[in-house]
């Protein structure tokens, strides 16, 4: 038996066909969402990214505006800027791209953006009302997730759910979000003694460390669902994930391709957390 493979790009193009027909709402009524990307230095990573999601902007009707910095930048010139963008009521939200140069402090930046304009889910305030299940901006990658399992139907609720990986910007978000949907989480890491021990209790294994084809067969129970978050290149050059997709899709019950699997996703709940900004921008210009 072969695994169900989680088709992300196509929920993503379900989620954005859904943001472009509120994007269209929100213009009538006068305000257009608009994120704002800045760029510092001349990572082409970073800048391959950039481009996707300006371009993605675009598809959707919202406004995109790309701030472009010199690597030499300091980190107060940085910050000026973002002040600046949080006072223009035509942003709806701020980005800056990780990541930054060694002489930019990465928490002061991240802190600096005010937490209405924080679609990327980072600032402490916004981390906080996620942590307690308040309504959020949620970081886009682990928002993306829970997405594609609720879009499959797979139920979340009692179930044991292992993430490898304890990033701020994955790891713990995600399995923040499963326990607020009521799984038992386990969280493990590069530290964890037996790491298999673990995986293979695993209901929902989600895979987040950046290592090519980490996880194998004999890590994973029959019949897990495996979410694989990892973006590597494989011996040949190839990209690939943290899984290894061809010899775990025999086992695991659905499983989610790299490429095609979480990437899209996460761009896509980057447009719906500005759509979400833009939209309380319009309530609360209503209710003044």
């Amino acid at each position: 038996m072969s695994a169900k493979i989680i088709d992300g790009k196509k929920i993503a193009e379900d989620i954005r066909q859904e943001i472009k027909s509120e994007v269209e709402v929100l213009t009538k009524r006068g305000i257009i969402p608009g994120l704002a990307v800045i760029l510092v230095g001349n990572n082409p990573a970073s800048r391959t990214y950039v481009t996707n999601k300006q371009k993605s902007c675009h598809a959707l009707g919202m406004k995109s505006v790309l701030i472009e910095l010199s690597e030499e930048v300091t980190e107060n010139e940085l910050l000026e800027k973002i002040k600046e963008l949080n006072t223009d009521s035509s942003i709806h939200g701020i980005l800056v791209q990780l990541p930054l140069p060694p002489q930019i402090n990465e928490k002061r930046v991240i802190e600096t953006i005010i937490p209405k304009k924080d679609v990327d889910g980072f600032h402490p305030i916004n981390i906080g009302k996620m942590m307690t299940g308040q309504d959020t901006f949620l970081p886009c990658t682990p928002f993306g997730i829970m997405e594609m399992i609720k879009h499959e139907g797979i139920s979340i609720e009692g179930k044991h759910v292992v993430v490898i990986g304890r990033s701020n910007i994955v790891g713990k978000p995600a399995g923040q979000l499963f326990l607020n949907e009521n799984a038992t989480v386990t969280y493990c890491h590069s530290r964890t003694n037996n790491l298999s021990y673990y995986t293979k209790q695993a209901d929902i294994l989600v895979a987040a460390i950046g290592k090519a084809k980490f996880v194998t067969e004999d890590m994973v129970k029959e019949d897990a669902v495996v979410i694989d978050v990892g973006m590597n290149r494989d011996e040949y050059g190839k990209l690939c994930g943290d899984v290894d997709f061809e010899h775990v899709k025999t086992k695991a019950s659905y499983i989610t391709p790299v490429p095609g699997g979480v990437g899209p996703m996460t761009i896509t709940m980057l447009l719906s957390n500005t759509l979400k900004s833009a939209q309380n921008d319009f309530h609360h210009r209503q209710q003044r």
